[in-house]
């Protein structure tokens, strides 16, 4: 049977020590080989059908120790925590003392726990609300950027515009030497829109197909490429083609081909959608307020770095993700800032404590306000992640996992919590 030792260790901290045995684990060993046959090709047995002993034959028993590995620790972290009702806030940093098939698992768990903490009175939280406008302007500018998605492009021999786009051979360099990333065979500049290189698409007017060209422009100080910020660059271009670009018409037709039956009736579409996410920005925005004069006037005890550095972990991870999802690798994007991991992390800091402690206030306001998550909103947020990934196999046996549904409804109260406040604070 699963045992465990507790110890303060100071500052909100805690560390358990909590052992596993085999018997314990072996329904985690089980499930972990049905994952692997799925995706590894065990002769003779469709995928997930290999019965245990072929996969640990195949494949090695500590693979499938390996992959074992997290939902045993999880399910073993969280039930030592509940048995000792310890009130932890944020991720626990793990490390494996014991870790071998056939052996008995040991491993360690530094958690945070929850500090003291002092709200102030909400009378003195001021929000004032912005009112919510969708202006002309705004929906002309929605209707000519779907005008340009419909645009049509057409090679020409004469020179570029201001209402052209330009296909070119580009060449970057400081002192003389090739700027990292800064070459591009063909890159394309709208000559009637800004450009991230400022300056560029002023340089390429008045060009035609084949001119070469060299110049040198001044990135400003708070570009968002570091190594580039200030920087005098020289340009070596060469122009591959030059394109008309021809729009269509913003009328019925217009819409129609849209879908719609009027250009009012699309206007009227469009109106609606930007007043949504108008409104959607006027609420994040507001919380923003409330939680940040919340953090500002509330009292904290000393806040546990492993809480900190949970928060940093999270904000990492979310930034991995963001940048996988714009296919930039993690490694080029350190390379292009000139920082190593640590420094990102040391970065994150200052925002990974306004976190925390946006996070125990929320906390603190669900408990002292008995806001709670009803099984019918944990059950409607479940159908959603299972919507959204219809064909993960994974999500059933995620969805079951303790930790993961405390996860969920953390996040249900902190939304519900918000709200809350919103309706205490914000003026009417």
């Amino acid at each position: 049977m699963m045992s465990y030792t507790h110890k303060n260790t100071g500052k909100s901290t805690a560390e358990l020590t909590i052992t596993v045995p085999v018997e314990d684990y072996q329904k985690n060993l089980l499930a972990a080989a049905g994952r692997l046959s799925e995706r590894a090709a065990i002769k003779g047995f469709r995928p997930g059908k290999a019965p245990y002993n072929i996969v640990k034959q195949q494949l090695g028993e500590i693979k499938i120790l390996e992959e074992a590995m997290q939902s045993i620790v999880e399910s073993s972290f969280f039930k030592a925590v509940s048995e000792e009702k310890l009130s932890t806030i944020g991720m626990p940093q793990i490390s494996l003392q014991k870790f071998a098939p056939g052996n008995e698992l040991i491993f360690t768990a530094a958690v945070a726990l929850l500090p003291t903490l002092q709200l102030p009175a909400l009378e003195s939280i001021k929000i004032e609300p912005k009112g919510v406008e969708v202006g002309e302007a705004e929906l002309q500018e929605v209707l000519g950027n779907l005008s340009k998605m419909q645009g049509k492009e057409t090679a020409k021999a004469g020179v570029a515009t201001t209402s052209d786009k330009v296909a070119i051979k580009m060449d970057m360099f400081i002192d003389a030497v090739p700027v990292e990333g800064g070459q591009a065979p063909n890159h394309q500049v709208y000559l009637n829109e800004p450009h991230y290189i400022p300056g560029l698409a002023e340089q390429l007017v008045g060009l035609k197909k084949d001119d070469a060209k060299e110049f040198s422009l001044k990135f400003p100080k708070e570009h968002y490429q570091k190594h580039l910020a200030g920087r005098d660059v020289d340009f070596k271009i060469q122009v591959n083609d030059v394109f008309d670009l021809s729009y269509p018409a913003i009328d019925d037709a217009f819409a129609k081909a849209l879908g719609q039956e009027s250009l009012e009736k699309l206007s009227g579409l469009l109106k609606a959608n930007l007043m949504v996410e108008a409104t959607k920005k006027e609420d994040q925005r507001q919380e923003a307020a409330i939680l940040e004069q919340l953090i500002e006037k509330s009292e904290f005890s000393e806040l546990p770095e492993v809480l900190i550095d949970s928060e940093k972990r999270k904000m990492f991870y979310e930034l991995k993700h963001d940048l996988e999802r714009q296919g930039i690798q993690l490694e080029d994007y350190l390379k292009n800032l000139k920082k190593t991991e640590k420094e990102i992390f040391t970065d994150f800091a200052e925002q990974a404590e306004k976190r925390a402690k946006a996070a125990l206030i929320s906390r603190r306001v669900a408990l002292d306000n008995t806001i709670l998550v009803t099984p019918e909103e944990l059950n409607k947020e479940k159908e959603a992640i299972r919507a959204a990934y219809p064909d993960n196999p994974q999500v059933e046996e995620n969805l079951a996992r303790p930790e993961v549904l405390d996860t969920l409804a953390t996040t249900i109260q902190n939304r519900k919590v918000l709200q809350w406040l919103k309706e205490q604070i914000v003026s009417k």
